[in-house]
C-alpha cells in the first residue's frame, strides 16, 4: 500500500493508501464507506472546490433532509417510481440501506465513460459490490473514519435517527468496516477538504 497527498489541475484531490496504479482518463471511480463516515460532505466539498468534476447524482426512495435539493444532492422519488426504474433496467446497481432505496442511473455514468471522461460515484456497499461485478475495471476507494469512536461521534451527532435508527446505523457501520479489504484504496477522512483533494488526484491517477 502507498501513501498519496496530491493536488490536482481540476476537480477533486485526497490523501490516501493504495494497492494499484492510477486509473484513466475515463475511468469509473466507485466511492463507499461506512454510515456516518462523511461520504456525502466529501462530495459537496469536491462540489464547491472542483466543478468540473464529473458526479453521478442517485436517485433514492428516501425523503430530503434540511438543505437538499432534489437533481443536485439526489433525485428523489416515490417507491413506484424506483420499481419502474430497476423493471426497465435503469439502473447501473440499487441496494436497500436503512429502510430507504438508492439506485444509479446506468445512463448517465455509460455516456460519461463513453465520451472519454471520468466520473465519479458515491454509493453504500452493497451498491460498489454490485459495481465491481459489472465493471471490475472501474477504482473502487473506501472512506474510513479516524477512528471508531470518531464514526460513533459523527452518527449519533446527527440527530436525525431514532435510537434503534442509530444503533442499526452502528452494526451496519461495523459490518461495512470489516469490508475494507474488498477495495483498491482506502482514503481516511480525518479532515474533509484534504480527503477530497486525495480522491480527485486518484482519479487523475497523480
Amino acid at each position: 500500500m502507498r501513501s498519496m497527498v496530491a493536488e490536482l489541475p481540476f476537480g477533486n484531490s485526497a490523501g490516501v493508501t493504495a494497492g494499484h496504479s492510477g486509473p484513466s482518463a475515463a475511468r469509473l471511480t466507485v466511492l463507499s464507506g461506512p454510515s456516518g463516515v462523511g461520504k456525502g460532505s466529501v462530495v459537496a466539498e469536491i462540489r464547491r472546490h472542483h466543478p468540473s468534476v464529473w458526479l453521478s447524482v442517485s436517485v433514492t426512495t428516501r425523503k430530503p433532509r434540511p438543505g437538499e435539493t432534489d437533481g443536485v444532492e439526489y433525485h428523489f422519488v416515490s417507491e413506484e417510481e424506483f420499481s419502474r426504474m430497476v423493471a426497465e433496467n435503469k439502473f447501473l446497481e440499487h441496494a436497500e440501506f436503512a429502510g430507504n432505496h438508492y439506485g444509479t442511473p446506468r445512463q448517465p455514468v455509460e455516456d460519461q465513460l463513453a465520451a472519454g471522461l471520468p466520473a465519479l460515484l458515491e454509493i453504500e456497499l452493497q451498491g460498489a459490490r454490485q459495481v465491481r461485478e459489472t465493471m471490475p475495471e472501474a477504482q473502487f476507494v473506501f472512506l474510513a473514519p479516524p477512528t471508531w469512536e470518531e464514526l460513533v461521534r459523527r452518527l449519533v451527532g446527527r440527530g436525525t435517527e431514532t435510537e434503534e435508527e442509530r444503533e442499526r446505523r452502528l452494526e451496519t457501520a461495523r459490518e461495512e468496516l470489516a469490508a475494507e479489504s474488498e477495495f483498491d484504496v482506502t482514503v481516511e477522512n480525518t479532515e474533509v477538504h484534504l480527503a477530497a483533494e486525495q480522491l480527485v488526484a486518484l482519479m487523475k491517477g497523480s
